[in-house]
């Protein structure tokens, strides 16, 4: 299947010179959906208990591949959004800055875990999640997306080896 059908390009979106790229043909096509879940499943090692997701669209695609396969879901949000205890990190993104959290209960120490997200673009985001899971003194196994904008390199800033997208641009 050639997932490239289900993006489309929003020129200009969400400010001048972007090319966002709209992943909402994707998830309403249910066996685009289907296919993209199962492939992003392939790339989870077995030994991974819980499957890290960044706020939202990550947690479309993680919630699947955890359902999938029967790991457990780990929410990070923007400040504000979880009602415990968390640990926060501030992080740059294409167009400013943010704060993520994660509950400080979600992952044991020695945890296997994976991230899942939906675009790889300059990389700011998931490097915050791999910086802010180190309060958890657990290993990224993989790291997983739907689409890289190869030409920011966001890949080059990630520590992770095992890092796959199912399209590139």
């Amino acid at each position: 299947m050639d997932v490239k059908e289900y993006i489309r390009d929003v020129p200009n979106f969400p400010k001048d010179g972007i090319l966002y790229k709209d992943i909402t043909p994707l998830l309403g096509d249910y066996k685009a959906f289907t296919f993209v879940v199962n492939e992003i499943s392939k790339n989870i090692p077995d030994d991974v208990t819980s499957i890290i997701a960044p706020e939202s669209r990550g947690f479309i695609f993680a919630s699947a591949v955890c359902y999938n396969l029967n790991k457990n879901l780990v929410l990070v949000r923007k400040k504000g959004k979880l009602p415990y205890k968390t640990f926060e990190i501030d992080y740059d993104l294409e167009y400013g800055t943010d704060t993520f959290q994660i509950h400080t209960d979600s992952i044991n120490p020695g945890d296997k875990v994976s991230i899942i997200d939906d675009l790889l673009a300059t990389g700011g985001t998931i490097q915050a999640i791999e910086e802010l899971i180190q309060n958890f003194q657990c290993t990224i196994s993989s790291i997983s997306f739907v689409i890289e904008l190869e030409s920011l390199k966001g890949r080059d800033k990630l520590n992770c080896d095992n890092i796959s997208s199912l399209i590139s641009y």
